[in-house]
This record gives C-alpha cells, structure tokens and sequence, in this order.
C-alpha cells in the first residue's frame, strides 16, 4: 500500500481562521472566539481537519478544472452526497456516509423533490472512508489572542459594540493520501466497508470497472485514478479560505509543504519543522537525517521541499544545506530517490505530474 504522505504550514501573521461562536468571557454579548487548544504551555490556536477539508473542497469545487463535485441533498436536519464515487471525485477522495431518512412519507417527499432529477437511487445504508486525510493544524507554539474591540456606529444613535479574538502564529498539519483506496469501491457487506449498493455495483458493471473479486471491490481505470489524485494536489497548492478574511485577509496557500510517496500510512514527517526557543519555526535538520536513516526504506519517491522565500529564509537555506548531505554520494544516511525544492505550488505540481507519469505501482 502506498501513500501520499505531507506535512504543511501555514503562515497565520494576523488571523482568526477558525472559530468557536460567541466568547462567554468577553464584555459585550456580541463576541467571537477562536478556537485554542488549552495546555500547560499555553493556549494554541488551530484550524479544524474539518474546515481545512472545507476550505479544499471549495477551492476544488469553484476553480479547479475538471473537478466533478456531488450535489449535496437534504432532509431536514440530515444532509448528505450523491454518495456515488464513480462519478463524483470528491464522494471518491474526501468519503461519505449515505443513510436516507425511512420516516413515513421521506420517500414520496424525495421523490417529489425536482432538485434531485439525477440523484442515484440507494439501496442500503452506504459509507466510504476518506483517502484524503487531514490533522488539525495547531500553532507550533502558544501564543496570547488579541481581544479586538469595535463597533458598528455607521448608523443614528449609540454604536453597537462587538468583540473578536486572532492571533499570531503559524500552524502545522500533517496529509495523507491511501492511493490504493483511491479509485477502488468495496461492497462488502459490513459497517464501514460498503461504498457501493446494488444500484453502484450494478453502475460499476455496466461501465466496465476492473473487478476485485477476492476484495469485493470495484476499481476505476488506473489514469482516471490518477488524474482524480493529481487535481486535488494542485488544488492543494491553490487553497483559498478562512474565517474573518474581510478584516484579516490571510493567505491560507501553503507557507511550507514537505512531501513524498511511501509504503504504509504512517506519517515520518512531523518533527521536521518543530519551533525554537522564541516559538518560530525550526528546521530540525537532525529529525531530518534520522527519518532518512530510518524510514528511507520506505521511500517511493523523491522528498518534494516546498518553502516559500521570505518565510524564515535562514531555516530555509538551513534546510536545504542538510538535503544536499543526504542527498550526496558517499554519504552514510542517503535520501533513496534524492529531493527537489522549490515553491510549495511547484513542489505539489510535480508531485503530481511524477503520480501521472510514475504512479501506476504505487497505486496497487
């Protein structure tokens, strides 16, 4: 099994990108807070796997060529996908759980419903776990909020007073991408494993997919398969998103992303960027050499080193000095299939044009 495995930061100058509704400790009612993580060390802000994934989805959905998104029905207070993964890459890449609602007359109602003219039947409840995994991005450091006070006072009479925090920080988050389950349907019939109903099974063969019949799965070509993984790289490298961007207008593009291929779901890449005494980022060069010595065997593709210029260059160049080592000859601790650096957005485009070019093992 093999991985798209990635670590990223994001450069959060002055920020509220995720919040947690109305602040119970402010002084006015009309109060926001962010959301923290509370410990010892301090209060750390963070962006929600959740939001992140929102924030993909929509830049994906809105300006990614290609990209096909599910229409998304709802049922009073149940929402759900189209749930059909062969025809929609992010039912496909991001998962989703199906479970109509059987209350008297929910079917004569969806039935009814015009919005759903080319809704796919379902037959049975259905789930898919995603592919595409995401951490909460958290600040590598704790930081102190700033309580902004303002008002509204654009009107006749006394200005309304309202409050909100943001901080300070860069956040660090981990990615990963099983892409083997890209691509390949299970109908198994047990909780958590059935992707495809009677209906989809029937879709799969009808078009043809490759049958799995040992797994019971069904299996999309292998260039549609990657052509859905590449896209959502690139939509990575576009990111657009956050909360408060009228009044904190933050690049949520990515400051740092660290990148590569590799057998098995488990993520070596956290430590390579920790924090220094004053809470900025660190290039740990020794993690970095150890993770070379220790999982290099598990190493399918180059490191892809994407770090923006102007974000801590020194760590940047620091960085790069201790890949040129690995990445030597004669060296003891060798990078297997060496590095490339560059541009975040240019680091996620390779990747995913060496996926298009090399990738059809690594889907297996």
């Amino acid at each position: 099994m093999s991985f798209i495995t990635g670590l990223i930061l994001l450069d959060a100058p002055g920020s509220a990108l995720n919040n947690a509704g109305r602040d119970e400790s402010a002084r006015t009612e009309n109060a926001v807070a962010t959301k923290l993580i509370r410990a010892r060390q301090g209060a750390f802000p963070y962006v929600s796997g959740q939001a992140f994934r929102y924030w993909l989805r929509t830049t994906l959905e809105n300006g990614t060529d290609g990209w096909r998104a599910a229409p998304i029905f709802r049922e009073q207070k149940v929402a759900y996908t189209d749930a059909n993964p062969l025809d929609w890459w992010d039912d496909d890449l991001f998962g989703y759980m199906r479970a109509a609602s059987k209350r008297a007359g929910a079917e004569e109602r969806r039935r009814a419903d015009p919005t759903r003219a080319g809704e796919t039947p379902t037959t049975a409840e259905i789930t898919r776990v995603s592919p595409f995994r995401v951490s909460t991005l958290v600040s590598i450091s704790p930081v102190t909020p700033t309580q902004d006070f303002g008002t509204m006072s654009r009107h006749d009479g006394d200005p309304v007073p309202h409050e909100h925090q943001f901080y300070r920080a860069v956040l660090k988050g981990l990615f990963s991408l099983d892409l083997r389950a890209a691509g390949t349907f299970s109908y198994r019939a047990r909780t958590g494993y059935r992707n495809l109903d009677e209906e989809r099974v029937n879709r799969a063969k009808g078009a043809s997919l490759e049958h799995l019949e040992p797994e019971q799965s069904y299996r999309l070509p292998a260039d549609e398969r990657i052509t859905r993984v590449s896209t959502l790289l690139r939509g990575m490298a576009t990111i657009a998103g956050g909360a408060k961007q009228a009044i904190h207008y933050t690049d949520v593009t990515p400051a740092v992303v660290i990148s590569t291929v590799t057998r098995g779901g488990n993520n070596p890449l956290q430590y390579l960027v920790t924090a220094d005494p004053q809470g900025l980022p660190r290039a740990h060069t020794d993690a970095l050499r150890e993770l070379v010595k220790v999982w290099g065997d598990q190493m399918l593709s180059p490191l892809y080193v994407g770090w923006v210029q102007g974000f801590h260059d020194g760590q940047r160049e620091r960085l790069h000095a201790a890949l040129n080592d690995l990445a030597a000859e004669g060296g003891d601790v060798r990078l297997p299939h060496g590095y490339r650096a560059g541009h975040p957005k240019e680091m996620l485009e390779a990747l995913a044009a060496e996926l298009q070019e090399h990738g059809r093992s690594w889907l297996e």
